[in-house]
C-alpha cells in the first residue's frame, strides 16, 4: 500500500471544512478515501449521533478534490481551487450515517475536456453502497480564477 500525503495536503480546503479523512488509493482516473463519522464533523448531530445522508455529496466531491490535489502535487503544482458544479442522481440508502461507521469513498473520471469533468462517484459501509452519484465539477486555469477573483469584487 502506498503512503499518500495527509489530507490537508490534497486539498485547498482549512479546517473544520475538511470533512475526509485520508485517501488510501490514487490512481490515473480513481480514488478511494476514507471517513470516520464522528463529532469533528461540523454537520454532526450530537443529539442523535448521527450525520445527515446529505453530507455524502461533499464527501465525496472532497475525494475528487484529492484525486485532483494529488496529481497537482505530483506535477509540482499546489491543489487546485475547484468547483463542484452539481451532482446528478444523488441516491442515498439511508437518512443518516451513524457515529463511529467508516465510510469508503469511491470516485473514478468519466470525461474530462477544458477544465470541466465528470465523475461517478460511491460511498460503502462494509461493502455496501449506502450512496451514489455523478458529479460535474470545473477547475479553472490560473489565469480564468484570477478573472473570476476580479469579477467578484466589482
Amino acid at each position: 500500500m502506498t503512503n499518500y500525503p495527509d489530507i490537508a495536503q490534497l486539498l485547498p480546503h482549512d479546517e473544520p471544512m475538511i470533512l475526509i479523512d485520508r485517501a488510501l488509493d490514487i490512481q490515473s482516473d480513481s480514488i478511494h478515501c476514507q471517513v470516520e463519522i464522528g463529532a469533528k464533523n461540523p454537520f454532526f448531530n450530537q443529539q442523535s449521533q448521527t450525520l445527515p445522508a446529505y453530507v455524502g455529496i461533499e464527501f465525496m466531491a472532497q475525494s475528487v478534490a484529492a484525486w485532483s490535489g494529488y496529481h497537482a502535487l505530483q506535477k509540482g503544482s499546489e491543489p487546485p481551487i475547484g468547483f463542484l458544479l452539481g451532482s446528478r442522481r444523488y441516491s442515498a440508502h439511508c437518512d443518516s450515517f451513524n457515529n463511529g461507521q467508516l465510510l469508503d469513498i469511491y470516485a473514478e473520471k468519466m470525461m474530462e475536456d477544458n477544465g470541466m469533468a465528470v465523475f461517478t462517484a460511491r460511498i460503502e459501509f462494509e461493502q455496501q453502497i449506502v450512496a451514489s452519484c455523478q458529479l460535474n465539477v470545473y477547475v479553472p486555469s490560473e489565469e480564468k480564477l484570477e478573472e473570476m477573483k476580479i469579477r467578484s469584487q466589482q
